[in-house]
C-alpha cells in the first residue's frame, strides 16, 4: 500500500511543477488574468520568502539556505511519520502524503531557482490572500485533514 501514498505525494509534485510550468511560460512575472472579477485570478509571482511571504523582505545573505534546509528537515519528518504510519491508506496517510508532496514541490522550486512560483490569487475588492500554488494547497490541505483526523478520529477506549 505504500505505493499510493508514494502515487499521492508524486502526483502533487507533477500537478505542482506542471501547472508552475505553465504559469512561468504563459504569463510574465507580476501580471494577472482575471477569472472571476472581483474574487479570482491567476498571477505570476515569485516568492523569496516562506508562506504567506514571510521573510520576503529578508536581506539575510541565508535566507534562501534557511529556508531550504527547513523544507528539507520538513520533508525528512514527513516521510519518517509515513514510514513510521505504515503502509496503510487511511485519514493520516492521505494527509501526510499530501504534505509530502506539497513541501517537496516547493523545495524543487527553492533548490532549482531560490524562490517559488506563486499563481492562485484570491480577493476581495483590494484586499488579497498572499497568492499560492498546488504545492501550497496540498500542504493545507493535508493538514487540516491531519489535524482533524487527530482531533475528531476514531477514539480508543482506554483502560
Amino acid at each position: 500500500m505504500r505505493k499510493y501514498q508514494l502515487l499521492i505525494a508524486a502526483s502533487v509534485i507533477v500537478l505542482d511543477r506542471l501547472t508552475k510550468w505553465l504559469v512561468v511560460r504563459r504569463l510574465p512575472l507580476a501580471h494577472d488574468v482575471s477569472i472571476i472579477p472581483g474574487f479570482f485570478q491567476l498571477s505570476h509571482w515569485e516568492n523569496t520568502g516562506a508562506a504567506f511571504s514571510m521573510f520576503a523582505d529578508s536581506t539575510s545573505p541565508w535566507r534562501t539556505a534557511g529556508l531550504i534546509a527547513f523544507s528539507t528537515l520538513a520533508v525528512v519528518v514527513i516521510s519518517l511519520l509515513l514510514w513510521k504510519h505504515g503502509p496503510k491508506l487511511d485519514a493520516t496517510a492521505i494527509a501526510l502524503s499530501l504534505i509530502l508532496g506539497g513541501a517537496l514541490g516547493n523545495l524543487w522550486d527553492r533548490i532549482a531557482k531560490g524562490t517559488v512560483t506563486d499563481f492562485l490569487d484570491f480577493y476581495i475588492g483590494s484586499n488579497h490572500w498572499p497568492p499560492f500554488n498546488v504545492a501550497d494547497s496540498a500542504i493545507v490541505v493535508g493538514s487540516i485533514f491531519l489535524a482533524w483526523t487527530i482531533l475528531f478520529g476514531k477514539q480508543k477506549a482506554v483502560n
